[in-house]
């Protein structure tokens, strides 16, 4: 909690207070003091602005992270300079300029190994039909702030002052990891459908609660999210999946219907049961397959294992079959879910490479299931490999996460099963260059000792050794060529 933070806090003209924070031991902001612990790098920009005669202050997630303790790299500013203006005053002081965003008021540099952006004052708001917003200046801060999405976000620090401005008590809300919006949310959403995704994002980035009123509105509008573009809403899945609590966000797009119209093969997994009865729903399970996913993570998140670790099931509904002993089946769920999820992910733009290691996930996410408790040849670990390619990796956490049975005995055993798959790979490994499986001919080699031009004939007699290979192991160059020419003569 922010020391104070329900009592008023001592303000100048306009809601200005000198600003400097003293994180606690949960970097939750403690007080306000009058040094200032801005970035010199933002304190030398604020004194460009005044020397010109403008105002600048840092703002939204800038100045929010500073409270938190967790200020990174990029700065956001804003400023009452029109965006030709705010050229003047960087260049020559930046190391780098673009003006990418200049058509919406926003200006980018980079200074010090700092990214910043600066953007005019101003309003936007979406009509009933449009993707894209209309953009106008204003004139004042707290006209700027007012825009903005939440109160945590609508904070902001007047340099080179270093005072604190906060009109709409963004730093009691941010005291009590609450999530409102500075207007009615009712307007803010109408200003820009996104915010709806982007309570979800924050909620699950900073683990904050929504307020009632904001989740009220979300459920009510919901709708509103389909006049926005699938880019930006693919964009704050992706942060909302690759923060610390997804869980949390996804809830949220599921109790409000957003989910509904942005991936609504998520809430649909609430309706069925999984065919061994082992959890309330398949949505609960796949949930609870993210969480154990991520908690295989070694190298910072993935998106590719989280986005196939939600979107394992989904074929779960499709193929629901209700058989005569009383049980639920969802055969061939996988094949089905790896197609879905291709739809879905493409509907969403999400890049190709992506979309075929997400669906290829998915699709073999029951492949160790096939081999009952453990009897694997040396044929089909090396089918596996080969199946699973670059993403052997990713399959063995999928793999791993989709055990959530309560049953302590049987997960163990699980677990034991598939720690001996690894270390047959690993053995395998050792003896085979497993990574790479070939066949002993290469496509050259095979014309040459059949005598054939390039052609089907060619890829059919690659096929057969690749196959001879991957159930015998390497063959050897004479075995090879004695194979190859044994298959040929039968195609005579």
């Amino acid at each position: 909690m922010i020391a104070g933070a329900g009592k008023p806090v001592r303000r100048g003209a306009h809601g200005h207070v000198p600003f400097s924070v003293v994180p606690n031991a949960n970097n939750a902001p403690q007080t306000l003091k009058p040094a200032p612990v801005i970035a010199p790098v933002a304190e030398d920009l604020g004194r460009r602005f005044k020397d010109a005669g403008f105002r600048l202050a840092l703002v939204g997630g800038s100045v929010r992270d500073t409270l938190l303790g967790r200020l990174g790299n990029d700065l956001d500013f804003t400023t009452d300079a029109r965006p030709d203006q705010v050229l003047k005053i960087i260049r020559g002081w930046a190391e780098a300029v673009w003006e990418v965003g200049i058509a919406f008021g926003t200006v980018g540099c980079r200074k010090g190994g700092y990214q910043i952006e600066v953007t005019t004052y101003r309003s936007e708001a979406y009509d009933r039909t449009s993707r894209k917003p209309e953009v106008s200046y204003g004139e004042t801060i707290e006209e700027d702030l007012v825009r903005r999405d939440f109160t945590v976000n609508a904070m902001a620090v007047s340099l080179p002052e270093a005072e604190f401005v906060d009109p709409y008590s963004g730093l009691g809300d941010l005291a009590q990891r609450l999530l409102r919006t500075p207007g009615t949310p009712e307007e803010s959403f109408s200003d820009d459908p996104l915010r709806m995704m982007r309570a979800a994002r924050f909620a699950a980035q900073l683990d904050f609660e929504v307020a009632p009123e904001v989740v009220t509105a979300m459920t009510e509008m919901a709708d509103r999210i389909e006049i926005v573009s699938a880019e930006r809403v693919r964009d704050e899945l992706n942060k909302l999946i690759l923060s610390d609590h997804p869980r949390k966000g996804l809830q949220l797009l599921v109790q409000t219907g957003l989910a509904a119209r942005v991936l609504p093969e998520l809430p649909a997994l609430r309706l069925e049961r999984d065919e061994h009865h082992r959890h309330k729903d398949v949505y609960e399970h796949t949930l609870t397959v993210l969480d154990q996913a991520m908690a295989l993570e070694t190298e910072g998140p993935d998106l590719v294992l989280r986005l196939a670790a939600l979107l394992h099931d989904i074929g779960k509904p499709r193929t629901r079959r209700f058989e005569s002993d009383g049980r639920v089946s969802f055969h061939h769920h996988e094949v089905v879910g790896a197609k879905m999820a291709k739809g879905r992910l493409t509907k969403l733009k999400y890049p190709n490479d992506i979309i075929k290691d997400v669906a290829r996930l998915v699709e073999l996410h029951l492949r160790f299931h096939g081999y009952g408790t453990g009897e694997w040849t040396d044929s089909a670990v090396r089918r596996y490999v080969r199946d699973a390619g670059p993403m052997l990796d990713q399959l063995h956490k999928l793999t791993r996460s989709d055990c959530t049975t309560r049953n302590k005995r049987k997960a163990a055993a699980l677990a034991r099963t598939y720690d001996g798959l690894e270390e047959r790979i690993a053995q395998l490994k050792e003896q085979e260059e497993l990574d790479a499986i070939r066949p002993d001919l290469d496509g050259n080699r095979i014309m040459e000792i059949l005598g054939i031009p390039p052609g089907r004939e060619v890829g059919k007699a690659y096929d057969h050794l690749l196959e001879l290979r991957l159930e015998n192991g390497p063959l050897g160059e004479e075995a090879a060529v004695a194979a190859l020419k044994e298959w040929w003569a039968a195609q005579v």
